[in-house]
């Protein structure tokens, strides 16, 4: 077989693992917070050990994975205490981006959309597609204030932080109900920057991520059937 085939053929086999990976951890086969063998789950599978380490790379790009150095992955897993303090830092990131996107005047065509997209995949009661593209729009907000380092903050917070929403939220049943209120939220958000008000924007999206820590666990949980 070419060499380019070879290479292919790996290529297919580790995003083939990777994707049965994210459907034992979406389904509760491995739960939030436990340490993956890779040795176990080759031979589970029938493939070479590597094989798996290389699933479990793309499984930590996509965020569903941690790893430490000289430590086995584990599922990704977040406190309660956790996430509050990581919105709190949303808010201070996301804020701030908000502020200087203003001042780049940028074209908002692209978070606009991820709006648009959720609103869609809401009314179609679709939370895989709603959580992606609430990741796109905060992602994209990001972006638009043309500093890369809050870029790059961004995505180490935010790609993890999603990852575990979508675990929590396949494991609970929960509907795309809580998210309803969110949605203006996030139009908000883009209709301020469209009109260049930046400490509103920025003062708006501390706030609202305040609001969204208050309940945003108990709804993973699905603990509570209120919005926020």
């Amino acid at each position: 077989m070419p060499a380019h085939s070879l290479l292919a053929g790996n290529g297919l086999v580790k995003h083939d693992l990777a994707g049965r990976l994210r459907t034992e951890i979406m389904n509760g086969s491995l739960p939030t917070g436990v340490r993956i063998v890779e040795g176990k789950w080759a031979q589970k599978f029938g493939v070479a050990q590597g094989s798996i380490r290389e699933a479990i790379n793309i499984l930590a790009l996509e965020g569903f994975v941690s790893k430490e150095s000289g430590r086995s992955a584990r599922v990704v897993h977040l406190t309660e205490k956790d996430v509050a303090q990581m919105y709190e830092l949303r808010g201070a990131l996301e804020g701030l981006a908000a502020r200087l996107a203003v001042q780049m005047r940028p074209n908002l065509s692209k978070i606009q959309s991820a709006v648009d997209s959720m609103r869609q995949a809401s009314n179609e009661g679709n939370c895989a597609a709603l959580l992606q593209y609430d990741l796109q729009f905060h992602l994209g907000l990001c972006e638009l204030s043309g500093n890369p380092f809050i870029v790059e903050q961004s995505r180490r917070l935010l790609v993890p932080f999603f990852a575990f929403v979508r675990m929590r939220v396949a494991a609970s049943g929960q509907t795309t109900s809580p998210w309803d209120k969110d949605l203006e939220a996030h139009q908000r958000i883009i209709d301020l920057v469209r009109e260049a008000e930046g400490e509103v924007a920025e003062q708006y999206v501390k706030k609202a991520m305040a609001r969204f820590a208050k309940t945003a666990y108990d709804n993973w949980e699905n603990r509570t059937t209120h919005g926020g």
